[in-house]
């Protein structure tokens, strides 16, 4: 890797206009490309101290031999720039999206003398059209089948169509009037291309005036005494509305717009887009990408809208593209609406819905980002060969001599010293064992100790162990029966034992403290054969005991992606843990100051009143109806709760969360 000092450009000499910035490797290849209003300040922010680099961003600039930039006139045209350069050179460390999964469209071939309809998937192509994407083949099929009876053009291949002009008969479909069968000259390429520009104008959302037209030809038709053209053209009608009865209704008043929205989290996000044309949702298409810089919403979403539009044209841009998320800057905000109105033609409405039908829609293709980002992750966990992936570079970056096959990770957990709790999570083979997870409450210590507490824990778990395998020597398996690997079985429940099974690789949440305090309560116990590491949350590096650097797994690595689902898993334990104790403390709270009112008697109330606001609330009389409760209690309970002040909510600061509403 490159030291930034060696490439980096003397401040004068950036200029301050807006202007595209590349960064080439010692290949010279473009590894990434950004644009700025402002090049010098921009870059310059690059080459600060490494230490307060975004992890993502340091790497990209120690990856990095040299840089160079461009100036332009406008924003707009560092936008257009910057799109045209990431779609020329690809660089790896820009956000790049791919499909979730393969969305099949409904593909119209317009640069044909006899344009087709078909069904296409994969990169679009010159001189199509294209529709969707829609969900399933068979929703595209059904609506084409109904269409094809009020517009008959083509959809066979060409070996079909020029089978059919060689024997002067049409195929199947023509012979039943699902096809003007062009192929055999019963329509001219001009009638047939007429034909193929109502189809994509019903398509499109314009299918209004023309049902109107058709109603006003089958009145017509039935005042001529035509009837039986009437009653096909009142058939047509029929399909046409059972075609579009296909798409759900989303917006009463017919908009046409693009809705776009993503969920995120420290290493990946996905965008989901609901295409609506005329109210109704005509499409849907999602995509998940690697962050690979430190970038927020508003990013994501502006690479989603170049991905999007960028080779659409003017027939992709709707007239209104609602989003989650835009660039605090007013002015950056105005130059992507001003680009997407360049593509379009005339003006494209760009912002965050606040209220109303359409903010409900944003909300719902949220959630299908957020599901879609799950089953991403869910997916990718459950591969075998991406799980074994992880497991040889987790080998291989700790120095381990075998795989780690089973991970045990342990975190703490607090709200401000007060009940300070632990989590130990397990996963084996790359994958989540619940019926494996312990908890621990420290009760030997109040405070914001999480050093002492994580030697504590480690301490008590590896001691039970050892317990554990001492006792192995007492018991005998069963004639038949073998002991558990790596422990006993429970000789009553045919179980292993709670603590039977030692890690192969222990994993605390944090990083050269923590890490060193595990790996002292390991020598402690005379424990050598259990490997330990620390992955730090802010900067994902992963901490090894006595060692002053930390291991850093490379950005894509599968490794760290597992470690940090093991990670994640055993913070949401501890707290979750905590959550209750903290709440069951908060229940009772409130009663210790009646006089003479026990444990027993507390627990008795609170399960039969379900909370302290219910019990607040409750008379003397029916209080006395809880068992234990006489009415001199009940009135002492009742007096204490009135005069007891209201409590202010408690928030995580961290989060902003409000973690006891008072209640």
């Amino acid at each position: 890797m490159a030291d930034p000092t060696t490439y980096r450009p003397a401040t004068g000499e950036i200029p301050t206009d807006p202007g595209v910035y590349k960064f080439r490797d010692e290949h010279r290849r473009v590894i990434y490309v950004g644009k700025a209003k402002n090049l010098r300040n921009r870059l310059t922010s690059y080459f600060q101290d490494p230490a307060h680099l975004h992890p993502r961003t340091r790497t990209m600039v120690f990856s990095a031999a040299s840089v160079e930039w461009t100036t332009v006139t406008t924003e707009v045209e560092a936008l257009q720039l910057e799109f045209t350069w990431i779609k020329q050179y690809d660089p790896r460390f820009n956000v790049k999206y791919r499909d979730d999964k393969s969305y099949p469209e409904l593909a119209v071939t317009l640069g044909e003398e006899f344009p087709r309809v078909q069904v296409m998937r994969g990169p679009h192509r010159k001189g199509v059209r294209y529709f969707g994407p829609y969900a399933h083949a068979w929703a595209i099929r059904e609506t084409v089948d109904l269409l094809l009876r009020v517009f008959p053009v083509r959809t066979c291949s060409k070996g079909v169509f020029k089978r059919s002009e060689q024997i002067g008969r049409p195929c199947l479909l023509g012979y039943i009037g699902k096809c003007s069968a062009p192929c055999v000259g019963r329509v001219t390429p001009e009638e047939h291309r007429a034909l193929v520009e109502e189809f994509c104008d019903f398509m499109s959302g314009h299918a209004g005036p023309y049902l109107r037209r058709l109603e006003q030809q089958m009145k017509e038709a039935a005042a001529e005494q035509e009837y039986e053209r009437a009653a096909r053209l009142r058939d047509d009608i029929d399909a046409l509305r059972r075609a579009m009865e296909k798409n759900a209704v989303v917006l009463a008043d017919g908009t046409d717009a693009d809705v776009v929205a993503l969920a995120q989290d420290e290493l990946e996000a996905a965008v989901q887009i609901f295409h609506v044309r005329g109210g109704r949702v005509r499409g849907q298409r999602g995509w998940v990408t690697d962050k690979i810089e430190d970038v927020g919403a508003p990013e994501l979403v502006e690479a989603a809208l170049q991905q999007l539009y960028g080779d659409a044209g003017a027939a992709g841009v709707p007239k209104e593209v609602l989003v989650a998320a835009l660039p605090e800057d007013a002015a950056e905000t105005e130059a992507l609406t001003e680009w997407l109105t360049g593509l379009r033609g005339s003006h494209v409405d760009l912002r965050v819905p606040r209220r109303g039908d359409k903010k409900t829609l944003l909300e719902t293709v949220e959630r299908n980002a957020s599901q879609a980002l799950a089953l991403h992750k869910t997916r990718r966990a459950s591969d075998l060969s991406t799980r074994s992936r992880a497991l040889e570079e987790i080998t291989e970056a700790l120095g381990l001599e075998t795989a780690p096959l089973r991970i045990e990770c342990y975190d703490i957990s607090h709200l401000q010293g007060d009940d300070v709790v632990a989590s130990m999570v397990v996963f084996e083979d790359g994958m989540s064992r619940k019926s494996e997870y312990r908890r621990f409450a420290i009760k030997g210590f109040e405070g914001q100790d999480d050093v002492r507490s994580m030697h504590e824990v480690i301490t008590r778990r590896f001691r039970r162990y050892l317990a554990e395998k001492q006792e192995q020597g007492e018991w005998e398996a069963p004639e038949g029966e073998e002991e558990g690997v790596g422990g006993p079985i429970d000789p009553d429940t045919g179980r292993p034992r709670k603590f039977a099974y030692p890690p192969q690789l222990l994993v605390v949440d944090g990083g050269p403290p923590q890490v060193a305090a595990a790996a002292r309560a390991l020598d402690e116990l005379g424990i050598d054969d259990v490997a330990v590491a620390g992955l730090a949350k802010r900067l994902e590096e992963v901490w090894l005991p006595r060692e002053d650097d930390p291991v850093v797994l490379p950005r894509s690595s599968e490794g760290l992606y597992l470690l940090q689902r093991v990670r994640d898993e055993a913070h949401r334990f501890a707290i979750t843990y905590q959550r209750s104790k903290r709440n069951k403390r908060i229940r009772a709270g409130e009663l210790d100051t009646v006089p003479g009112l026990g444990e027993t008697r507390k627990k008795a109330l609170l399960k039969h009143f379900g909370s302290v606001k219910k019990l607040r609330a409750a008379t003397v009389e029916e209080l006395t109806e809880v068992p234990g409760i006489g009415r001199r209690t009940a009135e002492s309970i009742a007096t204490a709760l009135a005069s007891a002040a209201p409590r202010t909510p408690a928030v995580n600061t961290a989060t902003g969360e409000i973690i006891d509403d008072g209640e």
